[in-house]
């Protein structure tokens, strides 16, 4: 066959595949059954007569052309929803927990940054209850006077609990993302932010333990309050890792190095988003409520274990790792979900 028979007898279809793919990417269009079935049949045809033309008339206009056209297809074809469900689906089955491991160092840093503070303060408060002014400032003393009257303010009424729980899990995605960007300052911001509230609730568990009433504001931390301060920790731990970035580059530039932190860790904090929302649904509706306090803490437990055993346990082999190598952590350098044998545009045939 020479090169005008192989183009006259195939134009009449790369036109129809044409004005179908003009249709597709076209604003509100919408294809129906037969088009969408004729638009599969044409791409199919289109990329045998690719491969024959590559064959045959290689260098030639028209396989450059039919190289264009295949390649617009494909990416029509097998683009959106698929491919984005299945890398979220990877992320979580096995990009989440690696990731969390790879920062494990600096997430340990971080809880030290918190919880040190807050045992400090803690002790000094239960000892020299006049201390929680220096440490929360004078702003505390309406909450002082509850406390000394033997009352908590953690009773939230149930009327006002979903209202409660929407601001809770706006506030803790807010703590969370600022912890997080507090690492482009070298992380002393970071820093700051957790050992700042560290020696908050050190401090209130201080003032509670002289008053007798730790017990109370305990039951009502109980069943949130794992995943919560697992999550915060983990966001300061990100931060930590992108100002080691900023002091530390190594042989990248300092811009290379700290872009590269930031993508690993905007995926962490991308990810930590829904269990924030479960923390502040079970703050709001189950930590307020009159369940017995041991249901508060098994689910607290059940829950806070339930996410570590995730953490240092899922997509360390087997499945996970088959599925790794072509989600590459499920966030970088995915394998194309649909590999096609054809070098289409921008695959090794440019």
């Amino acid at each position: 066959m020479t090169l005008d028979e192989f183009v006259a007898s195939r134009q009449p279809s790369w036109a129809r595949l044409e004005a179908l793919l003009a249709r597709a990417g076209g604003e509100r269009v919408r294809l129906d059954a037969q088009e969408l079935a004729d638009l599969g049949r044409l791409y199919r045809h289109a990329t045998a007569d690719l491969a024959l033309a590559q064959r045959d008339f290689a260098g030639q206009r028209v396989t450059v052309y039919l190289n264009q056209l295949v390649g617009r297809a494909h990416a029509l074809l097998y683009r959106d929803q698929p491919l984005q469900w299945r890398r979220l689906r990877d992320f979580y089955a096995a990009g989440f927990p690696r990731l969390y491991r790879q920062h494990l160092p600096y997430t340990t840093v971080a809880g030290l940054l918190f919880l040190l503070p807050a045992v400090v303060a803690f002790l000094v408060v239960s000892g020299r209850p006049d201390a929680v002014y220096t440490i929360l400032g004078p702003g505390i003393r309406d909450l002082v006077r509850e406390v000394e009257a033997g009352r908590l303010w953690t009773e939230i009424a149930p009327s006002v609990r979903s209202a409660a729980a929407a601001f809770i899990l706006t506030n803790n995605i807010r703590v969370m993302f600022l912890t997080f960007a507090g690492g482009i300052t070298a992380g002393l911001f970071t820093t700051y932010v957790l050992a700042l509230n560290g020696l908050h609730l050190g401090a209130i568990f201080g003032l509670l333990q002289v008053h007798g009433l730790t017990a109370g504001l305990a039951e009502f931390v109980a069943a949130h309050g794992p995943i919560e301060l697992s999550v915060i920790i983990l966001a300061g731990g990100c931060g930590l890792s992108l100002g080691d970035g900023v002091l530390r580059p190594g042989l990248h530039s300092r811009r290379e190095a700290v872009s590269q932190r930031a993508q690993a860790a905007v995926r962490l904090i991308l990810g930590c988003v829904p269990l924030l929302v479960l923390a502040g649904l079970i703050e709001g509706f189950i930590s307020p409520s009159a369940l017995p306090w041991w249901v508060k803490l098994a689910v607290g437990l059940v829950t806070g274990l339930a996410l570590h055993g995730y953490w240092l346990g899922v997509g360390r082999g087997g499945a996970g790792t088959r599925r790794g190598k072509g989600a590459r952590e499920a966030g970088g350098g995915e394998a194309h979900p649909h590999p096609s044998p054809l070098p289409l545009r921008g695959r090794g045939n440019r």
